[in-house]
């Protein structure tokens, strides 16, 4: 697999180089946020590999990390994970919105890595759309969802989701009130029953419950899981 690390410091950049080397994928190393963009650019990969993954360090000498990240969304689809000593739920939120496929919070274990970027190229290798689902917008109170087209709106406004938040929110719809394991949603969402996925879940719950404007649509089942509350409608136990 043909990888992009953006990271300016080269002794970083060189360690991780190897490691990745050795794991089988062929790295490109970027310095700075405008040569990674130029990296990525349809021009710059003709008769190449594309790239199965960025992996891109928000820490870079002459543009914001974020700014890069939103940027490279809207040249390539290419998964890219954000490397970030931010811990924080708003930072990951933020780069979630901006289009990263996942986040990696220094200091990091190497095979935490190296399992998250197999984890976002299985995912895109073997198409990431859920099934067709019948024709027509499934309305959920204020909510509505067209899975057909992948729209979203609330009260009739349209709310632009990340691929995998839509993901998230078809299928807690398809039963509404019914509680979704932690385990069952990480598997048909994210398709990988790697544990260390959990945080992104609770990051893309958070997220969505702010872009949609409803905190209450998504209820979180302590030890169990989420569930779609539609106000008004009987919730199962």
């Amino acid at each position: 697999m043909r990888l992009l690390l953006v990271e300016d410091d080269d002794h970083v950049a060189a360690a991780l180089s190897a490691v990745l080397a050795k794991h089988g994928f062929q790295v490109v190393h970027a310095r700075s946020g405008e040569e990674a963009l130029q990296a990525v650019l349809p021009a710059a990969n003709v008769g190449k590999v594309p790239f199965s993954v960025v992996l891109l360090d928000l820490g870079l000498p002459d543009q914001d990390g974020y700014q890069v990240c939103g940027k490279i969304r809207r040249i390539t689809s290419t998964p890219v994970i954000m490397v970030t000593a931010r811990a924080d739920v708003r930072s990951r939120i933020h780069g979630l919105n901006l289009g990263a496929d996942d986040y990696v919070v220094k200091p990091y274990d190497t095979g935490e890595l190296l399992a998250r970027i197999h984890a976002v190229s299985r995912r895109t290798a073997s198409g990431d759309e859920p099934a067709p689902a019948p024709e027509g917008a499934q309305r959920l109170g204020r909510l509505s969802l067209e899975l057909p087209t992948r729209r979203v709106s609330v009260d009739g406004t349209a709310v632009q989701l990340t691929r995998k938040e839509f993901d998230l929110l078809a299928l807690l719809a398809q039963r509404p009130g019914v509680v979704f394991g932690r385990e069952q949603i990480i598997s048909e969402v994210w398709r990988t029953s790697w544990e260390g996925t959990g945080r992104t879940l609770e990051v893309h719950v958070a997220s969505l419950r702010g872009k949609l404007g409803m905190p209450a649509l998504i209820e979180t089942v302590r030890g169990v899981g989420y569930r779609l509350v539609v106000p008004g409608a009987q919730q199962s136990p």
